[in-house]
């Protein structure tokens, strides 16, 4: 079941920075459709690829802690078991949410990640719940 009521999905859409982590050169992955959704809606992001490839123009970072400067959003396309550390580097990072994407599904980390005072959005896709 998703998670995240409908204001806190608008709250975290109208943020302008997302870190888009597993986002890579493959525009035959999810994630790369979805960043070029959010770029070209008017959102920076910020690929996070152990390859620090860059993709839309934007520069790449092998990890959330590499990033120089703030990000609001943490956009998760990783595996489930995978979540829980990128949550944390989340909240290490100072981001103010994070945002599971569809199938990426980690209460515990959801549950850290609220008590951090981070907004949480989980296994929904922001193309799909943009207005």
């Amino acid at each position: 079941m998703p998670y995240g009521d409908r204001e806190t999905v608008d709250q975290v859409l109208a943020m302008p920075t997302w870190a888009v982590v597993g986002l890579s050169t493959n525009p035959r992955r999810a994630a790369h459709g979805v960043a070029s959704f959010l770029q070209a809606r008017g959102r920076r992001i910020v690929p996070v690829h152990p390859r620090a490839e860059t993709v839309h123009d934007e520069q790449g970072y092998a990890s959330l802690d590499e990033i120089p400067f703030d990000v609001d959003v943490v956009d998760l396309f990783v595996r489930s078991e995978l979540a829980g550390p990128v949550v944390d580097a989340a909240i290490a990072k100072g981001a103010k949410a994070v945002w599971m994407q569809l199938g990426v599904v980690d209460r515990a980390a959801a549950e850290r990640a609220e008590a951090a005072g981070l907004e949480v959005v989980m296994d929904r896709c922001p193309k799909i719940e943009w207005r």
